[in-house]
């Protein structure tokens, strides 16, 4: 069979394979940046969101996208890049924030925007008090350190218990 007449299940399954540069242990699916795959003819398109406007980790992401791909036979790839609705950490899948929390960075503590009803309009939510849980031990009892962390993804925390610093990924 060729690759090119893969199913588009198959296609979502190899990026699957395709890590996020700068977090290794989720892939580019379970971050969310990969919205939709579709085949037009004979090329394959991908369409992705960054995670944030000008986020330098896109072009390494889209030609880690376009390799994996390649490697898997598909000849012709085009990638859209889509803005519009902008990315957000409700995007990321369960798997990814399990992942996310085996790495040691805390996952999103929660859903930020109302995405049942786009075509009324995306709708933030209130932002209550968040908790966020240390990665490493689990307690609750954490301090926002800095706003900051080690990507603008993320803020820096650390845990009052066992005392270790860790990255935030941060809810928007």
């Amino acid at each position: 069979m060729s690759a090119t007449l893969a199913s588009t299940e198959q296609v979502w399954a190899w990026l699957g394979e395709v890590s996020d540069p700068e977090i290794p242990v989720i892939s580019v699916v379970d971050l969310g940046i990969v919205r939709n795959v579709e085949w037009q003819g004979d090329e394959c398109v991908v369409t992705i969101t960054p995670t944030y406007s000008g986020c330098p980790a896109m072009q390494v992401i889209a030609e880690s996208v376009t390799e994996a791909l390649h490697q898997h036979g598909v000849e012709k790839v085009r990638l859209v890049n889509q803005l519009s609705p902008a990315w957000t950490t409700d995007w990321m899948s369960d798997a990814g924030k399990v992942a996310l929390k085996g790495y040691g960075i805390a996952p999103p503590a929660q859903q930020v925007i109302d995405i049942s009803g786009l075509t009324a309009g995306v709708k933030r939510r209130p932002m209550p008090e968040l908790v966020i849980t240390c990665p490493n031990c689990g307690s609750t009892h954490t301090q926002l350190t800095s706003q900051f962390g080690s990507t603008p993804c993320k803020a820096l925390y650390k845990c009052l218990d066992c005392r270790e610093p860790f990255d935030y990924f941060k809810c928007h």
